[in-house]
């Protein structure tokens, strides 16, 4: 048997020792490849996440534009339906007083007509003729103008039946829009692109530091936050009025005449529309609203649960309804 010299243990020791410097080496390297390899797939993910915020806000701006694109054209078309009302109730305000002109001057023709048969044989038989052919003649203009009136009013009607006509279609398609920026809310606030978690036993101290820095990156993205202009579309899509409802069931019907709800700050004639459909038509309607109430309120009018506290409806009705009660309003 071989004798083991202190040589041959110092060769066994130094043979172990660079096996294991050699394992530590490759060790390291892998765990390098690892932490390479993650954070790649988190820049993936987060490229991917900016990708998608970018795609909404581009949207959103989109629909913003049409939003206020359908606004302006209802107001326009509001704006000259209100012109062809006022100049049709002018038109029925001439025609009534031509026609009431016109039966005084007939009225006053007969009478003239009798007297030129009294003094038909008398000297001033032809002054007299003279003043009826006169009258003649005005009560001709005034004929001429009573049917040019007439004329008139045909086209201006149906002039007025168009221009509601495409205020209603403006209407609808607002109406649209809304929706679709509702969807867009919705799709902001999901978690469309959620990043899966890594198990953090599995990486070391210096791969968990650049994971929190990469989620604090994510989370100061400005598309986490709600965009401002989904704020201004959801204050503009949803004004409407309201009237009150307290004493109603769901199947009741108050037929109580209902106050101006567009008096209350927030409230549009959109949600009033929405809040008469659910009986609410009054100011102390609104200012005695209970929970369940509210609840109703903002199923319809989709999210609208804590405007209806942050702008306070239910104290701005309760002093509407003291003016009123008071002869204030």
């Amino acid at each position: 048997m071989p004798e083991i010299t202190v040589t041959h243990i110092a060769i066994v020791v130094g043979a172990l020792i660079i096996g294991v410097i050699l394992g530590w080496v490759f060790r390291g390297n892998r765990a390098s490849s690892e932490k390479t390899a993650i954070n790649q797939g988190w820049q993936e993910q987060l490229e991917a996440q900016r990708g998608e915020h970018k795609r909404l806000l581009e949207q959103n701006k989109s629909l913003m534009e049409q939003n206020s694109q359908f606004q302006a054209s209802n107001r326009d078309g509001r704006m000259r339906a209100s012109e062809l009302s006022d100049a049709l109730k002018e038109a029925f305000e001439r025609r009534d007083e031509l026609q009431r002109q016109l039966k005084d001057i007939r009225g006053n023709l007969e009478t003239a007509v009798a007297e030129r048969d009294q003094l038909r044989g008398q000297s001033g038989a032809k002054d007299l003729t003279e003043q009826v052919e006169e009258r003649d003649i005005r009560i001709d203009k005034l004929v001429q103008e009573l049917k040019n009136w007439q004329d008139r009013l045909p086209p201006l009607i149906e002039r007025f039946r168009q221009r509601n006509a495409e205020a209603e279609e403006l209407e609808q398609q607002l109406a649209e829009a809304r929706e679709r920026i509702g969807a867009l809310e919705d799709m902001v606030g999901s978690e469309h692109t959620r990043v899966e978690p890594v198990d953090p036993g599995a990486l070391g101290d210096e791969l968990e530091a650049s994971n929190e820095t990469i989620i604090e990156k994510v989370e100061a993205l400005p598309g986490n936050e709600e965009p401002e202009e989904l704020l201004e579309a959801e204050a503009l899509a949803e004004e409407s009025t309201h009237d009150g409802h307290d004493g109603l069931d769901d199947d009741g019907v108050d037929e109580t005449p209902g106050d101006d709800l567009k008096l209350i700050k927030g409230v549009g004639p959109a949600i009033e529309k929405t809040l008469n459909e659910l009986g609410i038509r009054r100011f102390d309607q609104i200012a005695q609203m209970s929970e369940y109430d509210i609840d109703r309120v903002a199923n319809r009018l989709k999210g609208f649960r804590s405007r209806i506290y942050r702008e306070d409806w239910i104290g701005q009705a309760r002093d509407l309804h003291d003016q009123k009660v008071s002869g204030q309003l």
